[in-house]
């Protein structure tokens, strides 16, 4: 299947570019309600589903243990800039678990806004990761079970074999027989296609199949990302800045242009992706996909469909064109 064009690149009155994906929304009871191209071929989903991944944490009793804010639960659901409310957050979380920067393995990074940590004279850290807050997060799941924090990371591990069960269960995909390999922050990333990310997503919203156990878990999840969505990413950030603007959605961003949303009030659940996974095309393209359902107000459908397109600016500030959804 050859999938539709989903954004337009313009320049003048012209289409430059135009980039393909595909689009899976889900409502209450699993039902797909819309679509567009392929959603059934297994893609890797990278930080979309870190809401999911942040399950066992809540489930756990972890953040009750170790009283954990709702921003950091909001941390452990996130893709952040490495300004220093996330890096505090993430030494926050890890100094309430008991355990140290040392033990992440996220690998190291610069913080988008890296020429503060230049001009300090510092080197960036795993602390600085854009997924420090998800690891942090794991952490703190493992000290709170009691299990060899070394290691945390690997596929073998009780962590990620407890986060691939919750997947599983969630988007009703069998894990166990989908590929997989190593995301950016190296923990293991899987296949799913986007109708099961969709399903996974629109049962966060609506809590549809879910125990009464995990519902709760589930809400508080939510609640802290709608509450809080400064911590999921970050100063001008597209999840950010959609969530302030609509607190009533939520969004998340996962590389290769993967994004998932859910919309509680709804129970609808939303997985798209670009197919050269341009983050360009993929928030225009979730903007337009939420301002296209009949579940919003008309000044909360008036700022999405706002997001669905973009100015463009040449470097002397003149308009050259735009990047806008096509559909």
């Amino acid at each position: 299947m050859v999938n539709p064009v989903l954004v337009e690149v313009i320049r003048g009155p012209v289409v430059e570019s135009r980039h393909r994906g595909a689009y899976a929304v889900v409502g209450k009871g699993g039902e797909v309600i819309a679509s567009a191209g392929d959603i059934t071929t297994p893609i890797y989903p990278r930080s979309a589903m870190k809401a999911i991944q942040a399950l066992p944490l809540v489930e756990s009793g972890a953040v009750e243990h170790f009283k954990l804010s709702d921003a950091e639960i909001a941390l452990a659901c996130s893709s952040h800039n490495g300004e220093q409310g996330h890096v505090d957050g993430a030494r926050s979380v890890l100094a309430k678990a008991g355990g140290s920067e040392s033990e992440l393995a996220c690998g190291s990074q610069w913080p988008r806004d890296d020429h503060k940590l230049l001009l300090s004279g510092q080197q960036p850290s795993d602390i600085h990761n854009n997924c420090s807050g998800k690891h942090s997060g794991m952490l703190a799941f493992a000290h709170h079970m009691g299990f060899d924090v070394e290691g945390y990371w690997k596929i073998d591990h009780p962590v990620q074999k407890t986060v691939a069960n919750t997947i599983s269960e969630v988007c009703d995909y069998d894990l166990s027989k989908a590929d997989w390999a190593p995301d950016g922050c190296s923990l293991p990333n899987w296949t799913i296609p986007l109708q099961n990310l969709a399903l996974g997503f629109s049962r966060l919203a609506s809590g549809d199949t879910l125990t009464p156990e995990r519902k709760a878990a589930v809400d508080k999840i939510i609640a802290a990302v709608r509450a809080h969505p400064f911590m999921v990413a970050g100063s001008n950030r597209f999840c950010t800045r959609l969530m302030q603007a609509v607190p009533r959605a939520f969004v998340k961003v996962g590389a290769e242009g993967v994004y998932c949303a859910c919309i509680p009030h709804a129970g609808i659940g939303i997985a798209l992706k670009c197919d050269d996974g341009e983050r360009r095309a993929s928030e225009p393209a979730m903007a337009a996909v939420l301002a296209k359902l009949d579940v919003w107000s008309d000044e909360e459908r008036e700022k999405l469909t706002a997001l669905s397109s973009e100015k463009i600016t040449n470097r002397r500030g003149i308009e050259t064109g735009e990047i806008r959804a096509a559909f």
